[in-house]
């Protein structure tokens, strides 16, 4: 398996569209926080030219955050699966592809994350108006956040290794982390024992979590991790095992 992740490895970093995708997110970063700064300078009325403000782009971004993470594990995932059969053909086992290209992909793909939260802090902090607790809220909103974004990434990775493909990873994706909740609202309301359902949907948590930052009550929740463990467990045990038995060509 070490040897294997190692040559997946040095394929990951030669995907020249990878680094390019990380540069582009840190300049977005860059760029909408100094568009909120000069805003600012030049106009007193502004009110959006704080660090909350700034950090609930990003809280309000996790169906976002999926698609991108979708981008990093194209790279191992993508066109090439040409290799995925040479690397069977060569006593590679699928178990050791299936989970060597999760754990290289996931592991760009969070420290990227890292490195943009620790810009958004950054830049948050020193250009924008500092407003108390804010770094520890927008940390804290963070936290609840991981387990969905990530359990929407582990979803992405076993839908490309089952060859869906990404217009329809994309609507996936989009159903179940931006309107599950208000779907399940609208079908659910008539019955009493299932009505309150929606509230556990991936979109719904995350609406709740930004609305908590927006008005600086959030809480870090068990049941972000429990929704998140979930789909994570369900997506990766059920792709491990369907890759297995699927017909590489």
């Amino acid at each position: 398996m070490i040897n294997y992740m190692k040559s997946e490895y040095y394929r990951l970093l030669r995907k020249k569209g990878l680094h390019l995708t990380g540069i582009i997110c840190f300049l977005l970063i860059a760029s909408a926080a100094g568009v909120l700064y000069f805003t600012a300078q030049s106009d007193p009325n502004f009110r959006y030219g704080t660090s909350t403000f700034f950090y609930s782009n990003v809280i309000a971004s996790g169906l976002l955050i999926i698609i991108i993470g979708l981008l990093y594990n194209i790279a191992l995932t993508g066109k090439d699966r040409y290799l995925i059969k040479q690397a069977i053909s060569f006593g590679i086992s699928r178990r050791i592809i299936f989970w060597s290209k999760l754990i290289l992909t996931l592991s760009y793909f969070l420290f990227i994350c890292i490195v943009g939260i620790c810009l958004m802090i950054l830049l948050g902090d020193n250009l924008l108006t500092h407003e108390h607790h804010a770094i520890r809220h927008f940390l804290m909103a963070s936290v609840n956040m991981i387990p969905i974004v990530l359990s929407g990434f582990f979803l992405v990775h076993t839908l490309k290794m089952l060859k869906v493909g990404e217009i329809f990873i994309i609507i996936i994706v989009s159903i179940i982390f931006g309107f599950l909740g208000d779907l399940l609202h609208l079908l659910l309301r008539p019955f009493t024992a299932l009505d309150e359902l929606y509230k556990y949907a991936p979109d719904t948590m995350l609406n709740d979590n930004l609305m908590s930052f927006v008005n600086d009550t959030p809480e870090l929740g068990f049941q972000y991790w429990i929704v998140g463990l979930v789909i994570s467990g369900v997506s990766l045990l059920i792709g491990a095992k369907l890759f297995a038995k699927q017909n590489i060509d």
